[in-house]
């Protein structure tokens, strides 16, 4: 089953893209991290060692595109605040998502994050992290 999910995800039909869309366009109006019920592909969440059960959590985090710089002001009175770095060049977006989970949610320990969409100005990944205090079994950590 798991393998079919894969090949799904990875061959994208036109029907898929315009469910893709039509949920892009769901997500732009919800919060930058945004808390959801169950992960959207599931074969990369239980590889990752999500489980659906208590003390597993799932964040949908936007994360925007663009480049390393942006042109510092030519003219005028210098901001404190430049705004000049966007994203830092040693840090991957996806690494930013999981920064920004875990500053909402800063009692929970992150499983990991896979890519979920894009378009020309977000990104959209899912992050799991799980809540050690409610895992009884405490395996590897």
């Amino acid at each position: 089953m798991y393998a079919s999910l894969r090949k799904e995800w990875r061959s994208r039909d036109d029907r898929a893209e315009a469910l893709s869309i039509e949920r892009m366009t769901q997500w732009r109006r919800q919060g930058a991290v945004f808390r959801v019920s169950r992960p959207l592909r599931l074969d990369r969440a239980r590889r990752m060692g999500y489980r659906a059960k208590q003390g597993y959590v799932v964040v949908r985090v936007r994360v925007r595109r663009g480049g390393f710089s942006k042109p510092r002001p030519r003219s005028g009175r210098r901001q404190k605040a430049l705004g000049v770095v966007k994203h830092k060049v040693n840090v991957s977006v996806k690494r930013e998502a999981l920064g920004r989970a875990l500053r909402r949610f800063p009692n929970l320990s992150p499983l990991g994050a896979y890519w979920l969409a894009e378009d020309g100005r977000n990104m959209w990944f899912d992050v799991l992290m799980v809540d050690r205090s409610a895992i009884k079994e405490n395996r590897e950590w």
